[in-house]
């Protein structure tokens, strides 16, 4: 008989540990409450004789447990449940203490290669890692159902961010609502801060908000430019004052005026860029945030916010100088460019922004864009408008919402949090059964339902007290003290997201075709795709919270899901023989496309995945060919919401070379030029989930990387 372990491993069934248990346990309690060494033998012949090729090892401890209340040995029986909780403690902790002796050490390479933007040996981002650590395992013993935190471990789901679950107060991402913080005043740390009356005050102002926010969440956030366009305006009015009260003639003082806000916005946005790469939050990191650049935001404010636009972009395509002062690509703020009439065609007015935009693209690989006009065919109000609005972060997008007054909402809402089902897994487990496949997804769903649950619970217990910038401050709501959350979680406020990963191996699997044919692989994608939809529309409607499909971007998880794969159905050719799955509902990384018929393609999944998604194109270097990015930002803008353009951006400190950074047949980074293999020298800017990475990545997010095909080929980029 074989007994299976907790980590599924397998192994001989061992009589004498049952009797070591057994009187480690009659060592607590008065001899007449001892199991005599015959009683504790018949135990042992009664699970040798159940005639089971395998059993669970907690079966065996049930049926121990069961024996000796049926032979009156209660007190013993107690204290065998108290040894065996015990145990699970002891068990539990020592991998715990492991963990974090391995990340102190610099030897856990899973807090090693978590995050691409974090680095691991750095203090403040291991005491965030030793917090999640503590976290993890506060939520895998008290917080969550033993089938959950099984299911996680199996790879069957991935209920996400456990490292910061045990504190009931943390959502995911959100749109800052800067306008409100900044026009009304708000407190930080408690200190008043009042509203500024110039541009750089409100930008200085801005950056220490948006690193006190994400200091008090662990996803992305978002702010729009449109918030800061205003205090251009006073400035410019407090330059106009300052030559008029001096006597300047008319025509000098709008001069001079307009000399000096240019200069101001110059020093504005720099300041924000520095501190927005320089500052640290309580997570370990830079704020993970994105700056939107919508100018159908404002009529009123248009001319100011495309000062600021083009300010963003100019600096954004210098870039920041690293140690050795050689400008590099940095990762924040991601740039979120709305694409729309004023901007998109060449007699547009703002047309020289786009293009401004184009070449930013190319040199840094932002800006992203959304259309404007796609986004209004998608996202239709209670009012029957079509909106548009930025993503929370790098793709998690808010369902359209009508406040009370009639007018639609989007900054001051967030997420609650995602849990991920893992399609490959489902269709793995059917085995090409079409009736078993719908079964299992029907369980599976449910079993990500009761996660998401539980995470909209804990969430409703916080109140405004936890996070005062959050909830009584402006940056999500003007709550009083004490007050509860729990009314934002509900009535499509805030959303909750039922993500998903591996959609085309899910097909593969199933039909033999990749979704990217248009016969049954597409078929069955499409309706793989709306079931979860469906769910999600029945959980809403009697739950009254805004659940939402999202195409999740799991960095280190598509690298443990592919494992776990391989662990429960061995290696099945073109699934799981390789150290990765496809996120989302992406066409793989290595199937050859091209860029516009993968955007065009993708475009139809994005619309079934309302809470996020966001597509993308590998192209070479464009630097030269500005025309074709337009080209593609036209298409995007045409025929696909959110989208962007993976460039390559890299820099070797040992020889300046300033080309594409290679990786090798081991999977390691090299520069090709002169072989330096040294991480520390090394700058490599990758599009890893959305977000830029630039610290570089586990085993199968690095295999993904290698194997990224080229949407653009060199041709289209030549001609």
């Amino acid at each position: 008989m074989k007994v299976i372990k907790r980590d599924g491993h397998m192994v001989d069934f061992c009589p004498e540990k049952i009797e070591i248990a057994i009187k480690k346990a009659n060592n607590e309690v008065e001899e007449e409450e001892q199991a005599s060494s015959t009683q504790i033998k018949n135990i042992v012949k009664y699970i040798e004789k159940l005639g089971k090729k395998r059993i669970l090892v907690e079966d065996i401890q049930d049926i121990i447990e069961m024996k000796l209340m049926t032979i009156g040995k209660y007190e013993l029986a107690k204290k065998y449940i108290t040894y065996r909780y015990t145990r699970e403690l002891v068990r539990r902790s020592n991998t715990t203490d492991l963990a974090i002796k391995e990340l102190i050490d610099g030897e856990n390479e899973y807090w090693n290669t978590e995050n691409s933007n974090k680095n691991a040996k750095v203090v403040t981002t291991q005491r965030d890692y030793l917090a999640g650590i503590t976290s993890t395992d506060i939520t895998r013993r008290f917080l969550l159902p033993e089938d959950i935190v099984n299911a996680h471990d199996e790879g069957v789901i991935h209920f996400h961010d456990a490292d910061y679950f045990a504190q009931n107060a943390l959502h995911n991402c959100d749109l800052i609502n800067l306008e409100d913080m900044l026009q009304n005043g708000t407190t930080i740390n408690g200190v008043m801060i009042e509203k500024p009356h110039r541009f750089l005050t409100a930008m200085t102002i801005a950056t220490q908000l948006i690193t006190a926010v994400s200091s008090s969440q662990y996803g992305g956030c978002t702010i729009t430019l449109t918030h800061l366009a205003p205090f251009v305006r006073e400035s410019y009015n407090r330059y106009l004052k300052k030559y008029e009260d001096r006597g300047f003639k008319k025509a000098d003082v709008e001069k001079y005026a307009k000399e000096d806000l240019a200069k101001e916005i110059t020093d504005g946005v720099q300041t924000f860029q520095y501190q927005i790469n320089s500052m640290t939050t309580t997570n370990g990191q830079a704020p993970f945030l994105s700056v939107c650049l919508y100018l159908g935001e404002t009529k009123e404010y248009k001319e100011e916010l495309a000062m600021l636009i083009e300010e963003f972009l100019k600096q954004r395509i210098e870039g920041m100088k690293n140690e050795k002062g050689v400008f590099i690509t940095p990762a924040f703020p991601k740039l979120l460019y709305v694409l729309e009439e004023d901007n998109i065609n060449k007699d547009s007015k703002y047309y020289y922004l786009t293009e401004l935009a184009a070449k930013c693209t190319a040199k840094r690989m932002v800006p992203d864009y959304i259309s404007e006009k796609v986004m209004k065919e998608l996202k239709i109000n209670a009012n029957g408008d079509g909106d548009c609005y930025p993503c929370m972060g790098c793709r998690s997008f808010l369902t359209p919402y009508v406040d009370e007054s009639g007018k639609p909402k989007y900054y001051g809402r967030f997420n609650q949090g995602v849990v991920t089902i893992n399609l490959v897994d489902v269709a793995l487990t059917a085995d090409k059964d079409f009736d078993l496949f719908w079964n299992v997804f029907e369980e599976r769903l449910e079993l990500c339902h009761r996660a998401l649950q539980i995470r909209h619970k804990r969430l409703s217990k916080a109140t405004s007290d936890v996070a005062p910038i959050l909830w009584q401050h402006g940056a999500l709501a003007r709550l009083g003290k004490g007050e509860s959350i729990h009314e934002l979680l509900h009535n499509g406020y805030s959303t909750i997201s039922l993500g998903y990963a591996g959609l085309y191996e899910c097909v593969k699997f199933m039909t033999g075709n990749s979704h990217t044919d248009n016969g049954v692989g597409k078929e069955f994608a499409i309706k793989v795709m709306q079931k979860m939809n469906d769910k999600c529309k029945e959980w809403k409607e009697t739950e009254k919270i805004d659940y939402s499909v999202y195409g999740t971007p799991i960095e280190s998880t598509t690298y443990k899901f592919s494992k776990c794969l391989r662990e429960r159905f061995g290696v099945v050719k073109g699934i799981t023989d390789r150290d990765y799955i496809t996120n989302s509902y992406h066409v793989p990384v290595f199937e050859e496309i091209d860029a516009f018929t993968k955007l065009k393609l993708e475009s139809e999944f994005q619309k079934l995945s309302p809470g996020g998604a966001i597509s993308y194109i590998e192209t070479p270097n464009l630097t030269n060919n500005i025309d074709v990015i337009l080209e593609v930002i036209h298409f995007i803008y045409e025929n696909i919401m959110y989208a962007e353009l993976n460039t390559k951006s890299d820099y070797c400190q040992e020889c300046g070379f300033d080309g594409e950074i290679l990786i090798d047949e081991n999977l390691e980074w090299y520069c090709p030029n002169c072989g330096n293999r040294n991480h520390d020298k090394l700058n490599v800017a990758r599009r890893t989930c959305g977000y830029i990475g630039t610290n570089f990545w586990n085993k199968g997010r690095t295999q993904e990387i290698k194997e990224r095909v080229i949407h653009l080929d060199n041709k289209d980029a030549e001609e």
